[in-house]
């Protein structure tokens, strides 16, 4: 790993933004909170958490500051809409741009971006408020999982066996989002890769195996200590890791990507299918990118660090 340096002024007043107004929240203060102390330890002592709600417009305007970085998961942290408000103010700050954010946070959206390359993607349909899923779905093999189309955190999906539960499965995950992902139904490997940028470089961190205790990687799995069990570096063939690594990194750079972001697979038959492309990691204790960075020799304050570095470059 080469050396990271600092490229942000120490005397920099920084927000951490955390928090925010989605099914994310508690998260997201997990997450800003160890971004802040990692800040305070690195020696940005004018360094702030503030808590997003519908007056951070005006907490920004007021504080005075010189970069935010967005700690933020979910709706309105990490879809664009916060993005658009710094930029509005002009404030610099880390992670992925208004566009490539709005993108990667609708699941349809990315896998329409990400099938105009060679990437492998699990067969799906998207079913948009007042369609009929049950006769979308017609050429879809079960078993199906439903997704709500612009969510986080496996909040909403539901592993449908039959017909019978489309129904249901579909209003669950339309609570969150009218419009709806359905997908077959696939088992595999299930691994996560991180994406980072060091003087403007992109590279892939250790992957990331995950083996739940419950079916699949659920909420409870995600952010229960125990759930699952994590296998870190993933047990897989040199090819089959390094065709991880370099899909991983052609998404991210397909979607317009920037200082961060972490991708998803299901490997089915030696095939590594992206998932989704998560562009607000989660940077909590049981975090998926701390751990994938700390195999690699990135511990968690040279993480934030080079996050922290990718302020302003998301243009």
């Amino acid at each position: 790993m080469q050396e990271i340096k600092n490229r942000i002024d120490l005397n920099s007043k920084i927000a951490v933004l955390a928090g925010g107004m989605s099914s994310e929240c508690e998260v997201s203060m997990r997450s800003g909170k160890g971004c802040f102390e990692a800040l305070q330890r690195l020696g940005f002592k004018n360094t702030e958490l503030v808590v997003v709600d519908e007056n951070i417009a005006e907490k920004l305007k007021t504080g005075n500051y010189d970069i935010a970085y967005n700690a933020l998961h979910g709706k309105y942290g990490e879809d664009g809409c916060i993005q658009g408000i710094l930029e509005i103010l002009k404030i610099p700050y880390t992670g992925c741009g208004v566009m490539s954010s709005a993108i990667c946070m609708h699941k349809e959206y990315t896998k329409r971006l990400l099938s105009t390359t060679d990437i492998p993607l699990i067969k799906s349909v998207y079913v948009q408020k007042g369609e009929d899923a049950v006769e979308k779905t017609k050429s879809l093999r079960y078993p199906l999982i439903t997704k709500p189309v612009c969510e986080g955190s496996s909040f909403g999906m539901t592993k449908v066996n039959t017909p019978d539960e489309l129904i249901s499965a579909y209003k669950e995950a339309a609570k969150y989002n009218p419009d709806v992902l359905i997908e077959e139904y696939l088992v595999g490997i299930g691994c996560t890769v991180g994406v980072l940028e060091n003087d403007g470089k992109p590279f892939a961190t250790e992957i990331l195996e995950l083996r739940p205790k419950n079916e699949w990687y659920d909420y409870e799995a995600k952010y229960t200590k125990g759930m699952t069990e994590f296998i870190l570096p993933a047990e897989l063939s040199a090819e089959m890791t390094t065709r991880v690594k370099e899909l991983a990194v052609k998404a991210y750079q397909t979607a317009g990507c920037s200082g961060v972001s972490r991708v998803d697979f299901l490997i089915v038959d030696d095939i590594p299918y992206v998932l989704e492309i998560n562009t607000s990691p989660g940077m909590t204790e049981t975090s998926d990118l701390p751990a994938q960075s700390a195999a690699m020799g990135i511990d968690y304050d040279n993480l934030v660090l080079l996050i922290l570095n990718s302020a302003g470059l998301n243009k």
